[in-house]
């Protein structure tokens, strides 16, 4: 029997390191050098579709036998991108822009495994409509959570889930950043099933 490849998430986001453990499996960290600048009138899907996939490749270039989770998540508001704030500033201008309003999240996932030839990518849309906030609630959150590393400025997984009104998604862990069902998919299509490769790493019951 082949000895299982080495699982890689091609990423420095720490929320997607967390999501991905929820798998239990193991997997090493390394960081994919892209050039993340959006093409001309290139919609948020695709663009989360080719990054996802250029960070993946990026990294299965330097371990080809390895199969390579990569993941990228684009915000739409109404045909206008919006991305990680960065500061206090600009999460502002976001949340006001955003405030009782709809926005798609496009969340990419792709894996990629040279040595097998499997190149797969799969993505996860995600509605999320944004109460009317008030300029207070907007400052108040902000200096509380500090989501400034975040598209869309609010963290739906913790505090920023007092701004919304609704999420629609049939796969949540997707708004925080790595489709967990899609990327089980496709691990599983590379020929890594999470629930397999546990099994083969426990003792059977006696």
């Amino acid at each position: 029997m082949p000895a299982p490849r080495t699982l890689i998430l091609a990423s420095t986001s720490r929320y997607r390191r967390e999501l991905l453990e929820r798998l239990q499996l193991s997997f090493d960290v390394h960081a994919p050098h892209v050039d993340e600048t959006p093409l001309a009138d290139e919609p948020a899907a695709e663009l989360a579709r080719r990054l996802a996939l250029a960070k993946a490749e990026a990294v299965a270039e330097h371990w080809p036998e390895a199969v390579v989770i990569g993941s990228d998540q684009v915000a739409d508001l109404e045909g206008r991108l919006i991305g990680k704030p960065g500061n206090h500033e600009r999460a502002t201008e976001q949340l006001r822009a955003m405030r009782g309003r709809s926005v798609r999240f496009e969340t990419a996932v792709a894996v990629v495994c040279r040595a097998s030839g499997f190149h797969a990518a799969a993505l996860a849309t995600v509605a999320v409509r944004f109460r009317s906030l008030s300029d207070a609630e907007i400052e108040r959150y902000l200096r509380i959570e500090q989501p400034y590393d975040c598209a869309g400025s609010a963290k739906a997984e913790a505090l920023g889930i007092v701004l919304l009104d609704a999420i629609d998604s049939d796969d949540p862990t997707a708004l925080i950043g790595l489709p967990l069902i899609r990327t089980c998919e496709l691990l599983r299509q590379a020929g890594l099933d999470p629930l397999g490769a546990r099994a083969s790493r426990e003792s059977p019951a006696r």
